[in-house]
């Protein structure tokens, strides 16, 4: 006998299993473990190499990059397990492994927007000073900056280079309504320039104009100092304290792109940014897009600027006491009470894309 029914619709809306803590801290284990081993074959440009030479076997890779034969074979089947290379089998049990052309931007290209490889070295950094890390903890002090090293300098600058080589000139200072000065030969202070790829953007986008990146980090300025000889332009570095920024005054614009949070004393800093503006300037603050107020669970893009403040942003600024000690969460209404505490008279919002920043402008 058949029987036979009329089709019936389902609306019940699909339900979705969320991971257990369990699972979650395996998979978090799974991706650590990923993330640092970009960071093994970004050091040892090993997909640098597989982009310049193509669909490699591990004895190539280790020829071409100068690496021990066996480690190329553990690295490269890694990788491909992680689904970070393509895999060809070429017989005899032998492979071919490459870099597929959707990936070299984040993996290879430095000025590419999707180039997140650098939040590697970032960890990388992180992981050499957690034992530094957790005394800070108990004893209520911090983890000065360079403790990170040159892995996490490096990082930092490098995951934040395709913005500032872009929409910093691009769009932010246009929409600030100050390319025009700048184009004419303004002056520009770009405080916490770091390794100087921001400053080294402002002085190609505005050669006529006098551009100074400041950082109080000594490696960094001096690292931004030989980057900018590679990119065949001048700006004047200096390590100094941005306290004193209006002994060098006036500046058209001055800058202060992901650094604020990180300042012991932002106040100080950005009443002496008010100083040494010029009579129509701007300070541009460039700094983290979080939500406007605290909710747990958050979205992946608290989750990780909490992740980096508990290890490195808040363990830095309270290196240097006393210390305002905000954090990398640093949320736009803390933004504004620091600028009309240094006697800002406006805060505005500026509305560009700053992908994972907020962009500010303040004015006097």
């Amino acid at each position: 006998m058949t029987v036979t029914s009329e089709p019936t619709t389902d609306t019940t809306e699909p339900t979705t299993t969320q991971p257990t803590i369990d699972e979650r801290i395996l998979n978090a284990a799974i991706e650590a473990m990923e993330l640092l081993s970009i960071h093994v074959g970004a050091k040892l440009g090993l997909y640098e190499t597989l982009h310049a030479h193509g669909p490699s076997t591990p004895d190539e890779l280790a020829a071409h990059a100068g690496i021990a034969p066996r480690y190329a074979r553990e690295w490269l089947e890694q990788q491909a397990v992680a689904g970070f290379l393509a895999v060809d089998g070429v017989g005899d049990g032998e492979y071919r492994f490459s870099l597929p052309a959707e990936h070299v931007g984040a993996l290879v290209e430095p000025t590419a927007l999707d180039h997140l490889a650098p939040i590697a070295s970032m960890v990388a950094g992180i992981a050499n000073v957690l034992d530094e890390v957790v005394a800070a903890y108990r004893t209520g002090e911090g983890v000065p900056y360079a403790r990170y090293g040159a892995d996490f300098r490096q990082g930092q600058g490098a995951i934040n280079r395709p913005m500032f080589t872009t929409a910093l000139t691009g769009e932010w200072l246009p929409a600030a309504g100050l390319a025009d000065t700048l184009h004419a030969g303004g002056r520009i202070a770009d405080l916490g320039c770091g390794i100087g790829w921001s400053t080294i953007a402002l002085a190609q986008a505005y050669p006529g104009a006098d551009v100074w990146g400041i950082d109080a980090d000594v490696a960094s300025i001096e690292e931004a100092r030989a980057l900018a000889r590679t990119q065949h332009v001048e700006p004047r570095f200096e390590a100094v304290d941005a306290g004193h920024l209006a002994d060098h005054g006036p500046f058209d614009a001055i800058l202060v792109l992901e650094a604020l949070h990180d300042m012991a004393r932002p106040v100080e800093v950005l009443a002496a940014a008010r100083k040494a503006l010029a009579r129509s300037g701007a300070v541009i603050v460039a700094d983290e897009a979080v939500a406007d107020a605290f909710t747990a669970p958050g979205d992946d893009m608290e989750r990780i600027m909490y992740g980096f403040s508990v290890l490195h942003c808040l363990p830095a600024s309270m290196a240097e006491q006393p210390s305002a000690a905000i954090g990398t969460v640093i949320r736009e209404r803390t933004v504004r009470e620091l600028a009309h505490a240094a006697g800002f008279a406006a805060v505005e919002v500026l509305p560009v894309d700053g992908g994972f920043f907020r962009i500010y402008k303040l004015t006097v």
